[in-house]
């Protein structure tokens, strides 16, 4: 198997191209999980420029994509068409309008998951998959994630870059030098003006007669977009054609004005390797003619960005920020829209808290500079400051610009120009963002509008985001409050526990566990979850582990029934599992009693493992007069007594069985020896769980080891 000593995507890529080759997709890339965070990243790209695909190099597990939808469901999401698209996936579809059909399919081994494979067809692809297509992606994903595995099993787990790996175009054929002249030969012969765009969008390739008909120097054409070469190209038409045609695969064709008043028609014909471009006059200009006088030509910057592709991140940008919860999430789209939008280098977004601007977050600068600026005062001087007490943006095309306006301004990094902007919301200032661009940039008119509009745009998502992270904080610090600090040591036990919330929206959950010294050689260990993720489930939660905590020391089936009884007299309207356990040191013994929980793990001193199905017990508060039962069992030193919830082993498409299963083997695999061994074990059946597939619920873990 190609790669195992590897570390990067490039292990994938032959197999891709191999897949792109065979299924003739133009679209083709791997997401992988991002390293310690719920988001997948762009790992491996083919067909489509690094630049049109910047809004989506990382998708958050939890949001609503066909890439996080595979993965979390693990299943193959197939989108036909643009209209169901449109229905299923309307963010998407509002900033790639383009007709083309898509699928994204889970990267699995067994019960591991390792990222997504997403690919592309031409818009001339039937909406239905064929049972071979499928066959063909269910083989890819099978044979990426042995890469994968392999590639972690042998230590060197596959992360992903900054950037994607790039695949190389695909081609039909490749000519040699005489055959390549020949090709030029047989374009300057057509009268028509031809050229063509790489797969980046840069010209490869221009004839004599398109060059005439554009107005352009042929060295000077060659290796540049359109868009940016030209200037009465520079706007939206000409770089939205270019992306239809690339996405699409089809033909697109559109007509411009070269001024002052000479009309062209431009016609792509995209392929994997690039696009072909005829261009030719347009003579019945009575249908061309403009209802008004042309606009006088815009400041030109070779490096400018083009305002298609401004357009495009900024559609994505306000889409995303609806989606956007807490700070972090608005910081980390903004960071990602935003510099690829305006093509600066640097950003940093502050607010305003008590009487100081904060930074709450950054790109491009370097944590020591940040440190620097951070916590200014509300009184001082300072451009960032400024923009935000007066509520005026302030533009500097160079150093010098800065110095004029502020001579205690000192060159603290390499920027070279910088655009400070008041975020405001109703009226009220919230804070500022700065952006920085390497080159000296004059800033026209049109481009302060849309950066001030922005501005705005992330005023507004932020003040949102605020209010949530205070309201998801109090939330959980409601929930953390009603679990126990900390857990009490009993001689001869090793004790570890974890609980993780879900994260997702502003739910807060049920889930619970206790542990409680009852003797010197005695103890009880308790797990359970209140069903729903509101406030009112956390309360339960808390009256039932103060229950279950007032009763511990009797037999565990009294335990469960005094608390069933307590339950159902509150009348709660929600129900509760629940698992008790009494453990005897002295007798090497544990006494177990369920009342619908998920069946606790025991491992043996010689690591075989198994689930312990216990008596079934009804879930408390249904039936004041249910019963249960005891089951007691050895529990020799050495052994391991896994407690959990069902958001440990629960996951959509997944066997219950099977996950409950799988994660007695990921036990049997751990050592549980030394001192306090089990902190070790408990991160490790977590990480196994996170690894496996997201998970949606929340995670309480309680391990029990007699040493």
């Amino acid at each position: 198997m190609p790669g195992l000593g590897a570390v990067g995507p490039q292990v994938l890529e032959s197999a891709l191209i191999e897949l792109a080759r065979r299924s003739a997709t133009s679209v083709t890339a791997v997401y992988l999980p991002a390293p310690d965070e719920p988001v997948l990243q762009l790992a491996v790209l083919g067909g489509v420029p690094w630049e049109m695909s910047m809004p989506w190099a990382r998708v958050a597990l939890k949001a609503s994509s066909p890439a996080s939808d595979a993965v979390r469901e693990r299943r193959l999401v197939w989108v036909g068409d643009q209209e169901e698209l449109a229905r299923r996936y309307p963010r998407l579809a509002l900033v790639v309008p383009y007709r083309f059909t898509m699928a994204a399919a889970p990267i699995t081994t067994g019960p591991d998951t390792w990222g997504a494979l997403v690919l592309q067809w031409p818009a001339s692809h039937p909406p239905r998959s064929s049972p071979r297509e499928r066959e063909e992606i269910a083989d890819a994903c099978h044979r990426l994630g042995r890469i994968l595995k392999e590639a972690a099993e042998g230590g060197h787990p596959v992360r992903p870059a900054a950037e994607p790996v790039m695949l190389p175009p695909l081609r039909s054929r490749t000519a040699g030098p005489a055959e390549a002249q020949a090709a030029v030969d047989f374009a300057e012969r057509i009268p028509v003006g031809c050229c063509s765009l790489d797969v980046d969008g840069r010209i490869a390739f221009v004839s004599t007669r398109a060059a005439e008909l554009l107005g352009g120097d042929i060295p000077d054409l060659l290796g540049a977009k359109p868009w940016e070469a030209l200037r009465w190209l520079d706007g939206p038409t000409a770089e939205d054609s270019y992306r239809a045609a690339v996405l699409s695969r089809e033909p697109v064709s559109f007509t411009a004005r070269r001024p002052p008043d000479r009309w062209l028609s431009f016609s792509l014909m995209p392929d994997a390797s690039g696009i072909s471009v005829h261009i030719s006059p347009v003579h019945s200009a009575h249908a061309h003619t403009p209802a008004t006088a042309p606009p006088e030509p815009r400041a030109y910057s070779a490096a400018a960005t083009g305002r298609a592709n401004i357009l495009y991140h900024l559609m994505h940008l306000a889409a995303t920020l609806t989606e956007a919860v807490g700070v972090r999430d608005v910081v980390d789209q903004v960071a990602e829209q935003v510099l690829p939008a305006f093509g600066a280098a640097a950003l940093a977004l502050m607010t305003a808290e008590d009487g100081r601007l904060r930074i709450i977050g950054y790109r491009g600068y370097t944590a020591e500079l940040m440190e620097r600026f951070d916590a200014a005062p509300l009184t001082s001087d300072t451009p960032a400051v400024r923009a935000l007490n007066t509520g005026v943006p302030t533009f500097f095309a160079t150093f010098a610009e800065l110095k004029r306006a502020y001579p205690p301004a000192a060159l603290q990094d390499t920027r070279a120009a910088w655009a400070f902007l008041p975020l405001i919301t109703s009226g009220r200032p919230v804070g500022s963002l700065v952006l920085a661009y390497d080159q000296p940039h004059p800033f026209t008119p049109e481009e302060r509008a849309v950066l001030t509009s922005t501005a705005g745009l992330i005023a507004q998502a932020l003040d949102r985001a605020r209010l949530y992270d205070t309201k998801h904080e109090l939330a959980h610090n409601l929930q953390a409050g009603l679990l126990p600090h900390t857990l009490p040591r009993v001689a001869g036990l090793d004790v570890a526990a974890r609980y993780l919330p879900a994260t997702r929206g502003m739910d807060i959950g049920g889930d619970f566990y206790d542990f409680i010294r009852l003797g010197p050689t005695t103890a009880a260990a308790a797990i359970g979850d209140v069903q729903g993720h509101n406030v009112n489930a956390a309360a339960l939660m808390g009256q039932v582990r103060t229950a279950v905590h007032a009763t511990a020391g009797a037999a565990p089936d009294e335990v469960l029934a005094r608390t069933n009884r307590l339950l159902t007299d509150l009348d709660p309207d929600l129900f509760t599992s629940c698992l008790y356990v009494h453990l005897d040191l002295g007798a090497h013994t544990a006494c177990l009693a369920t009342a619908g929980h998920p069946p606790p793990l025991l491992r043996h001193p010689d690591g075989r493992t198994e689930a312990l199905r216990l008596p079934p017990g009804l879930l408390l508060g249904i039936d004041p007069d249910a019963g249960y039962a005891s089951t007691e069992i050895p529990l020799p030193p050495g052994s391991v007594l896994a407690l959990y919830t069902d958001g440990l082993v629960e996951a959509p498409g997944i066997d219950i069985d099977d996950a409950v299963g799988d994660l007695g083997r990921a036990l049997a695999r751990t050592d549980p020896a030394g001192p306090r061994a089990m902190n070790t074990v408990a991160d490790t059946l977590v990480r196994h769980a996170r690894r496996s597939t997201p998970r949606s619920d929340d995670i309480a873990l309680l391990l029990v080891h007699p040493t």
